[in-house]
């Protein structure tokens, strides 16, 4: 023991006396061990806390605090008792020592077991005997500290000293200056606000101690390691003045005063706060400063060229009009609202009889706001307006007029979520029913464009509220909207006619029923439907099959089209066909939100598709005729029909789809598919020569089963593989072994781990490398397809064996005959496959495996590129190119600058999608003043000013926006290549193609600029 006192006189007298400041970590660290006590550090301390020098008090008071910033929690009430104590003492002692106490102070305010009353004596000590501003910012930060601590530990007691503690708060935290302090003072007053705390005669001086800060104009320093922004303070200080009604009277007139600025932070400022303010104030607060407030946000959205302050104002409006619609209606006193909308309206509607000119969109945007706030404005705004409105518009002939006055009607009619009527109240808009359908109607039959555009959405705001479309308005809208999907050609048109119809088909689906959907039908099929008509029908097909009724109709239809190419019967193109497969991908997605969906598509849908897709293939085999059907595009087109309506199935479906696919092609049983008139032997996973063969329908396969959730087991799995192996390596038809090697890998990638998956790795990995080992084989290539799929399902779901493989394929990166194929398939590896192994086919895919991948093999491209013959080289930069140009922005940023000088190489590639790829990614590094890319700044602007006059257009605008990005690094880099630019982007602006042109404009012009008086 009094070992451990003599260590403690020591560590003491070193700290008071050595003036070694590491000494008080020592001393914390032995108190916390339990090696001495607080009191014990007192008792040693006694000298140097009663010494006559106030340095050497002051220090010994530093130690003490410093201790019980880390030692608070252990302390007893009577210790925390006798420190503030001591301390409230200290605080009358020299000005030295004042930080120190303060720091105990902080300390002891933290403690779970501070006195009663101990919070009012220590706020009365600091308030007695501290000038707070006087103190430097960090000791500053203390007080507001201490406050804050007692506020959430001690609210009672402190709200017991009334308007003291007001008064006490206001005197701490005038004239601060500092944003960090600021940060707590506002912290400080928006408890006081908001705990109900009396502010009793002291509400102006906590506005004003707090408003003189608004609004806002701090700019943090570069580099500011504090991280205090602009948006905090503002966002802090604007829930102080907001917080309370108590600062209506003063807050208001300085919000109008401030309005009047010229600086647009400060009107956006103000006009947020005011909106801000419409939450908390009542209308008795407002209602002396309405005038001035709706002038001063009329003239910023009538006169403002930005789009921030009028969308602050516009918030601002529905703020006080929403504030002004709870006030409750008595008959003793004026309706508030109705008298500040008469204002409103006064000053704006006469603007909207006048649509050629400016002012009617601002006038239309306030009274839209204003009525959006609630719905008793929405009744007296749009009963003022929405007459006027359509009078306009049957007064006016003009096409232009009409097109400006049902723009702003749709305004009106599209309702908020304030402004919709509760339960039991009929919307605003009834009453006008039958003359806005007319308007709506009328404006559908015109011949101008964007008349028709906006009358489609006017319909669609209509139809999405109850009771304003009756059945025969409905009706005559489905005829309307029919009409033009098969008469107007224009491109905008038919998309928003597309885009209603899907809108109102969900309300609606009889209507489209019964009268959309035959004439579409009607004339997809007839023969002399063209063909931009029949993409319109399909379309709309599509875009109106959003319930279970209506897909039921439509998707037949899309089946009909199918099986009428494959008879020949109307004629349909390839690509007709293709898109009526696009619609039924488009309706099959809806398959994820509704089961009934998804069961329609497995029972009647699949089936079919699949039933067609066979008939075609099989036809092709026997007699030689080429059904549309069996064209490659189309089968790649079928492939996410079924796999996009598989992948939400739910169990028992998913099950009966995999042993129903499964037994199709390993046993050619068609007993599921309708009408099947089908050979008894059928072998679909056998190899043939034909092109057009049922091996191709193997697509259709991956489709059925690569898309089913993990969960589903499925059946023969072994002999599945075996088959799908087996054809992947001998079938001489890219199309078929390329997707059997896809469907073998979206197998693999989901089986679970184990043995059984590790004897077919095994198996398959041995066949891949007999093939590849023996170069004079016909075979190659497929297994060379099937290792660059196998790899990639293992490096998705981080397989032990995955490094293997990538190690293969970058050893074939050296072949002579599978180098270049090789390079490209690293670009399959990296991207997102659209048809198989990705996360809508329920694959087993780890995030970030593609950095993963990067990190593991970069040093290994490097390497073997280093290593490399000449002549092949350029399969290492094109397989760089792939793998970089694939990775997540940020990484390319990080990782980029250490591959430069091989990426640099890539430009000088010959091959053009090499060049392209390479440009991509180093544009973003461009716009860095990276360390390694000062060095090779001769070599960049070389090549890329070399590729500017590039054979291919895309090369050609890649290489001018890199080029436009090298301007903006630092001048003194770039400003002696300015020159040397200038002459080559001479020619690329004389170029034959209009989009380099821009682009040679838009770069020459940055570096035209460079160095020159009032440049950049």
């Amino acid at each position: 023991m009094a070992a451990d006192n003599s260590v403690l006189l020591g560590l003491v007298e070193e700290f008071v006396s050595g003036q070694v400041d590491s000494k008080a970590a020592e001393t914390t660290t032995g108190v916390k061990t339990g090696q001495f006590t607080v009191l014990q550090l007192v008792e040693a301390l006694g000298f140097s806390l009663t010494s006559s020098q106030p340095q050497t008090r002051g220090r010994g008071v530093q130690l003490l605090s410093q201790v019980l910033q880390e030692c608070y929690s252990s302390l007893s009430e009577r210790e925390v008792e006798v420190l503030i104590a001591f301390y409230e003492n200290r605080l009358k002692d020299h000005y030295v020592i004042t930080p120190h106490v303060l720091q105990g102070l902080k300390a002891l305010t933290k403690c779970s077991v501070l006195p009663p009353g101990s919070a009012v004596s220590i706020l009365k000590s600091i308030f007695q005997d501290v000038h707070v501003q006087s103190l430097m910012v960090t000791d500053r930060s203390c007080v507001y500290n201490i406050l804050i601590n007692l506020m959430e530990s001690r609210e009672e007691e402190l709200k017991g000293l009334g308007a003291d503690f007001i008064f006490g708060f206001v005197q701490s935290v005038d004239g601060e200056r500092d944003p960090r302090n600021l940060l707590l003072a506002f912290q400080g007053a928006r408890n006081i606000i908001h705990r109900g705390y009396d502010l009793g005669k002291f509400v102006e001086e906590l506005f004003e101690v707090t408003s003189c800060y608004f609004p806002i104009d701090f700019s943090p320093p570069p580099n500011d390691p504090h991280g205090i922004t602009q948006e905090e303070l503002i966002l802090s200080l604007r829930a102080v003045l907001a917080g309370t009604s108590q600062f209506a009277e003063f807050l208001l007139p300085l919000i109008i005063e401030k309005l009047d600025s010229d600086v647009q932070s400060s009107k956006v400022d103000s006009l947020q706060t005011l909106a801000a303010c419409g939450l908390t104030y009542s209308h008795k607060e407002l209602a002396e400063f309405l005038p001035g407030l709706w002038s001063s946000i009329r003239k910023e959205v009538f006169q403002t060229a930005s789009e921030r302050v009028e969308s602050a104002g516009l918030s601002a409006l529905s703020a006080l009009v929403s504030c002004l619609s709870r006030s409750v209606l008595s008959s003793d006193s004026e309706d508030v609202l109705q008298v500040f909308l008469n204002l409103v309206l006064k000053d704006c509607q006469h603007h909207l009889c006048e649509p050629d000119l400016k002012l009617v969109w601002p006038s239309a945007k306030l009274l839209q706001a204003a009525a959006g706030a609630s719905f008793r404005a929405s009744l007296i705004v749009s009963a003022a307006v929405i007459p006027a409105l359509l009078e306009q518009y049957n007064n006016r002939t003009q096409c232009a007029q009409r097109r400006t006055l049902l723009e702003v009607l749709q305004g009106f009619v599209q309702p908020t979520a304030h402004s919709r009527p509760t339960d039991g109240e009929e919307s605003v808009l009834v009453a006008f029913q039958q003359s806005l359908c007319s308007v709506v109607f009328s404006a559908l039959t015109e011949s101008s464009a964007s008349l028709q555009v906006t009358a489609t959405r006017v319909i669609t705001a209509l139809g999405q509220q109850p009771g304003l479309l009756a059945q025969t308005d409905v009706e005559k809208a489905v005829d309307h909207l029919t009409r033009l999907i098969l008469e107007e050609g224009d491109a905008q048109v038919s998309s928003a006619v597309v885009e209603c119809s899907g809108s109102l088909s969900r309300l609606h689906p009889k209507a489209f029923i019964s009268r959309m959907i035959p004439r579409l039908k009607e004339q997809t099929l007839s023969d002399q439907c063209n063909v931009a008509v029949r993409q319109r029908c399909v379309t709309a097909l599509a875009s109106v099959s959003s319930q279970l009724t209506v897909v039921q109709e439509s998707s037949p239809v899309l089946l009909q089209v199918l099986a009428s190419a494959h008879t020949g019967s109307c004629g349909f193109s390839v690509e007709e066909v293709t898109a009526a497969c696009i619609s039924l991908q488009r309706i099959a997605e809806h398959a994820r939100d509704s089961e009934e969906i998804g069961r329609f598509f497995h029972d009647i849908i699949i089936p079919r598709l699949l039933g067609l897709c066979l008939q075609a293939a099989l036809q092709s085999s026997d007699s030689g005729h080429c059904s549309p059907l069996t064209d490659e595009a189309v089968l790649s087109a079928v492939v996410p029909v079924i796999s996009t309506a598989c992948a939400a199935l739910h169990s028992e479906s998913a099950s009966r789809m995999a042993a129903q696919a499964v037994s199709l092609f390993l046993d050619g049983d068609v007993s599921f598919l309708p009408e099947n008139a089908f050979p008894s032997k059928i072998q679909l996973l056998q190899s043939q020569t034909e092109s057009r063969g049922p091996s191709q329908l193997v697509c259709l396969l991956m489709a059925c089963v690569c898309s089913l959730p993990c969960s589903v087991e499925i059946p023969e799995m072994d002999r599945l593989l075996f088959q799908l192996e087996d054809l992947s390596c001998t079938c001489p038809h890219l199309f078929s072994y390329t997707f059997a090697a896809k469907c073998f890998a979206g197998l693999v990638n989901k089986r679970p781990a184990g043995e059984a998956l590790d004897a077919v790795l095994e198996r398959v990995m041995k066949r891949i490398g007999v093939e590849l080992e023996n170069v004079s084989s016909a075979q190659r290539t497929q297994a060379f397809t099937l290792l660059l799929w196998v790899a990639k399902a293992l490096l998705l779901r981080y397989h032990p064996l995955s490094t293997a493989l990538t190690d293969k394929l970058f050893a074939l990166l050296s072949d002579a005959a599978l180098g270049p194929q090789v390079a490209d398939g690293f670009g399959v590896v990296m991207s997102d496959s659209p048809d198989v192994l990705n996360r809508d086919c329920n694959a087993d895919v780890r995030i970030m495996y593609r950095q993963r991948f990067f990190a593991e093999n970069s040093t290994k491209l490097v390497q073997g590129f280093n290593s490399a013959e000449q002549e092949k080289k350029s399969c290492y930069l094109k397989a760089l190119s792939h793998i970089v140009s694939n990775l997540p922005r940020q990484v390319q940023l990080t990782e980029l600058p250490a591959l430069l000088p091989l990426l640099l190489e890539a430009l000088s590639c010959a091959d053009q999608a090499v060049q392209l790829s390479t440009l991509s990614c180093l544009q973003p590094v461009l716009l860095e003043p990276l360390p390694a890319l000062r060095n090779q700044l001769e070599a960049l602007f070389s090549r890329l000013l070399a590729l500017t006059t590039s054979p291919a257009m895309k090369v050609r605008i890649a290489s001018l926006q890199c080029v436009h990005a090298l301007s903006r690094l630092p001048e003194h880099m770039v400003l002696p290549f300015r020159p040397r630019v200038l002459k080559a982007l001479a020619v690329p602006l004389d170029d034959k193609k209009r989009l380099v042109r821009k682009e040679a404009v838009v770069a020459r012009g940055e570096w035209c600029l460079l160095g020159s008086p009032g440049g950049r």
